[in-house]
């Protein structure tokens, strides 16, 4: 898909991180780009950075654990710009530092709320549309290598586990969207100089409000000064001309998956061996 100027794209998670870093990239290849944000004020100020570069964008308050709100989101982009070309569905939260089986109820209706149900939210809301168009479209989802292998040396099972699922998600997406012009594509970042350990102050009311967990704040110093998020929005927007399905932003985690594979395989192994000494040993019964 060729990206070009006055195209819509609609960004969540658009007030700091890796979704202002998209929101800027995109908004510099001259694409009107809707910043969606639970934190209107940081929404606003992904806003002003773009105008200030000569973009234009928008901002919009959106909650995307609550699909009304993703409607109303795309509702309020489309209305101002036209038909959404590109859609990120990138809000995340993390939820670090915590044994499995001391979260609370409402921790994992959080983290599940916003980490899958929000990107599912966004396919629902904005898949449909794409397809009616008629025309070149390109769906991002945030992942995380995360989603592809769960560090053995931090407390984040939780959140992996909701990496997982944008993964699978998403080559789902990927498969039934073979033949049409809708593209899609999974963002798989390591460490990025990111507030994503601040996320309680993001709570929903419902859920709790904003709180501190200070078991999320080791994070902020693993993060700081790693990888800038202007530098993965620039990564995604070549992903999305060049129609990648995975965007890798860090070469030196391979080693990572190639040990989970590794392991995977040496399992394959193992039940092969079985099944073969099983089979003789029927073959030597009968």
């Amino acid at each position: 898909m060729i990206i070009e100027p006055a195209m819509a794209a609609f960004v969540t998670g658009a007030g700091s991180g890796i979704g202002r870093g998209m929101a800027l990239a995109l908004a510099r290849r001259g694409v009107q780009v809707g910043v969606c944000d639970i934190r209107g004020g940081d929404a606003a100020d992904t806003v002003r950075q773009i105008e200030l570069a000569g973009g234009k964008a928008m901002a919009v308050g959106v909650d995307v654990s609550d699909r009304a709100s993703v409607e109303a989101a795309v509702v309020a982009v489309e209305r101002a710009y036209g038909d959404i070309a590109i859609a990120c569905n990138n809000a995340g939260i993390s939820l670090h530092g915590v044994p499995l089986h001391e979260i609370t109820a409402a921790d994992w209706e959080w983290v599940m709320g916003v980490n899958i149900q929000g990107v599912i939210h966004g396919i629902q809301a904005l898949v449909p549309r794409m397809l009616a168009t008629q025309r070149p479209a390109h769906v991002v989802n945030t992942a995380s290598i995360g989603g592809f292998q769960v560090n053995p040396n931090f407390l984040t099972a939780a959140y992996s586990m909701t990496k997982y699922a944008v993964v699978a998600l998403s080559e789902g997406l990927h498969n039934e969207l073979q033949g049409t012009q809708v593209g899609v594509s999974i963002l798989a970042p390591a460490a990025v100089d990111t507030r994503i350990h601040l996320s309680e102050r993001s709570r929903p009311e419902r859920l709790g409000g904003a709180t501190v967990r200070p078991q999320n704040h080791f994070m902020g110093d693993l993060l700081k000064g790693s990888m800038p998020p202007n530098a993965v929005g620039d990564r995604v927007v070549d992903a999305i001309e060049s129609g990648d399905l995975y965007i890798f932003t860090h070469p030196d985690t391979r080693q990572w998956l190639d040990r989970r594979h590794a392991a995977i395989s040496a399992a394959f192994d193992k039940a092969e061996r079985l099944a073969t000494t099983a089979a003789r040993h029927a073959k030597e019964r009968s």
